[in-house]
């Protein structure tokens, strides 16, 4: 049982305007110097109040980031990456609750498992497959002795290979699994007495059931794929048309070896614009994210 008492209420108040604050400091400066020209955003010390040339900042980023295309690059890519990643984890998930076959339970926690090795750990097979796709499928035919020459499959500067490689989730799979469990086995044989197949209940059944689990895991891997940016700058050498928005911040602030100072009011009015889709789908999906992360009664 917790203890409520007048100074224990007040130093979690404390605790947490002084995270609020930690928090929001940083982006506030963001904006901050988003709102001032050239020379005030160079002064030391920054001032702290807003300026007047927030949307002239904001339309010299854009026109410099070429953020027109760049942002349907991102969203096609988050988009992508966020929906194969909510089938797989379903699919897989499913399979594991659901049908009794050997190794299931290897295989989930095999899943499990690569949560300790995030992206930049298998950075260098994972490109070396989106560089051919075919190559381990021609590796197995050249062991087992078929003399079958697979054509080769280069995923580079390309859609799919800023997709494919990130649709695989273990966290998703995780959330499904556990959302699974919850579900009554009553539901489960009333729908095999209905005649429903396997297909069948996982669509008409679990999948309706699982919306706000659903809205959950997209939220999360839509703002994490909208922040990709190792994997797009490897995969990605046309620049011209793959480019993603977090790759293109690079191109804001030139540094000195363009032989210009950097224009930190312009790049931070490009962090603002990068930032605001993310931003978006999280205000707009916070109560179902909400509810997918702690909700019990299904």
């Amino acid at each position: 049982m917790i203890e409520r008492t007048p100074i224990l209420d007040f130093m979690t108040h404390v605790l947490l305007v002084v995270s609020f604050v930690a928090l929001l400091m940083p982006m506030w400066i963001v904006f901050v110097a988003a709102t001032h020209d050239f020379h005030t955003v160079n002064q030391v010390p920054m001032p702290l109040m807003p300026g007047s040339h927030l949307f002239e900042n904001l339309a010299a980023a854009w026109e410099r980031g070429n953020f027109g295309r760049v942002m349907v690059n991102s969203l096609t890519v988050a988009l992508g990456v966020t929906g194969g990643k909510i089938v797989i984890a379903a699919l897989s998930a499913f399979s594991i609750v659901y049908f009794r076959y050997r190794l299931r339970m290897l295989m989930f926690w095999l899943i499990f498992i690569t949560l300790m090795l995030p992206l930049e750990v298998r950075i260098v097979p994972t490109y070396a497959v989106a560089a051919d796709a075919l190559r381990p499928f021609q590796g197995m035919l050249d062991f087992a002795g078929f003399s079958i020459d697979l054509p080769e499959w280069n995923l580079l500067n390309s859609y799919s290979g800023l997709i494919l490689p990130l649709i695989a989730t273990a966290t998703g799979t995780f959330l499904y699994r556990q959302f699974f469990l919850t579900v009554p086995d009553e539901l489960t044989e009333a729908a095999k007495m209905d005649g429903a197949g396997p297909v069948r209940f996982f669509l008409e059944v679990l999948m309706p059931l699982s919306k706000t689990n659903m809205a959950a895991l997209a939220t999360i891997m839509f703002v994490w794929s909208w922040n990709q940016y190792l994997w797009p700058l490897l995969v990605v050498t046309d620049h011209q048309n793959y480019a993603t928005a977090t790759m293109q911040l690079q191109k804001i602030v030139p540094g000195p070896l363009f032989g210009e100072p950097p224009v930190w009011n312009v790049a931070m009015a490009a962090n603002l614009i990068v930032m605001f889709p993310p931003v978006l789908v999280t205000i707009l999906l916070q109560r179902w994210f909400v509810r997918g992360l702690i909700q019990t009664d299904k």
